[in-house]
């Protein structure tokens, strides 16, 4: 069953709140080859128990918000591998469905964010991580509409619009999730203090200010020593609770296809994140489960 606070409220009584970590690598931890363009996306076809599983390992970490398998199923992507339409529609509801077992496993409130990734995400490029793909920002919305439709009629708790690397992308995400009928946070993925097309962030960010539905705004998918800054600017343009996120710090190597670099995510950033506005934390690329539960143990959450 949903929990009986809307997330909403729970920010405003309180927090920060631990959000999930990466469900990649869970999964990959898990055995699961996401070498597909589908990446994690196809396993709501051929193996959702392994979602599930990965999402339940959250759980116990002491994870209050799980974020759903969404991030890459789009209609455009499942078509690409010969999924119909009806079919799609049905795997997108599947994700929420996964996320909302797994969080039932626990007898504390555990909130779901059904992901909605950017456009570049369906690509399986990179392009995600560039922005400005030269859609106009009424095609975005035309490309995000279908999906995000679905996902709010399968009955998460929020909209993760998350990832996002260009203000153009996030006026069509904002645009479109105007009476949508649920809450959504808007996050950016950042480089350097700057979007990741290479727009000012304090005038990105301060596009959700004037939105209702927009319950948190900030930063994921980014270096972790980018998110101080972050969040400061997060809560100065928008008065919102910020939401923060980044990965472990590590580097995806494309030549020798493999990670490289240190792991700087460091849990103890969480007071100065708090302090700064932030009331929805936790982890993206390769933070895992153990680095989930010793923000936790900071957060006071209970793990059972």
């Amino acid at each position: 069953m949903k929990p009986a606070r809307s997330l909403s409220t729970a920010l405003a009584e309180g927090g920060p709140l631990v959000l999930d970590g990466g469900l990649s690598n869970q999964l990959e931890a898990q055995g699961c080859d996401l070498s597909d363009d589908l990446w994690s996306a196809r396993l709501l076809a051929d193996a959702p128990e392994q979602i599930e599983t990965a999402h339940a390992a959250y759980v116990r970490a002491g994870a209050q918000v799980l974020i759903t398998s969404s991030y890459q199923a789009t209609f455009e992507g499942f078509a690409g591998r010969g999924t119909g339409r009806d079919e799609a529609t049905a795997l997108l509801t599947r994700s929420v469905a996964l996320a909302r077992a797994a969080a039932e496993r626990t007898e504390r409130e555990v909130w779901v964010a059904a992901s909605v990734g950017p456009y570049g995400a369906m690509l399986a490029d990179g392009s995600e991580y560039r922005g400005r793909y030269g859609l106009t920002v009424r095609e975005l919305e035309d490309f995000h509409r279908p999906r995000i439709e679905v996902l709010a009629a399968a009955g998460p708790d929020v909209l993760a619009l998350e990832t996002v690397p260009d203000t153009d992308e996030a006026t069509a995400l904002l645009r479109v999730s105007e009476g949508i009928g649920l809450p959504v946070w808007l996050s950016y993925s950042i480089a350097g203090g700057r979007t990741r097309a290479g727009q000012d962030l304090a005038a990105a960010l301060a596009l959700a200010a004037g939105h209702d539905q927009v319950i948190a705004v900030g930063v994921n998918c980014c270096e972790p020593a980018d998110t101080d800054r972050a969040v400061e600017l997060a809560t100065r343009e928008t008065g919102k609770p910020v939401v923060v996120y980044p990965n472990s710090g590590e580097r995806w190597d494309a030549a020798s296809r493999a990670w490289r670099g240190e792991v700087t995510f460091d849990p103890a950033r969480l007071p100065g994140w708090a302090a700064a506005g932030a009331r929805l934390v936790g982890g993206c690329c390769r933070v895992g489960p153990d680095r989930i539960a010793a923000l936790a143990a900071l957060a006071g959450t209970r793990k059972t």
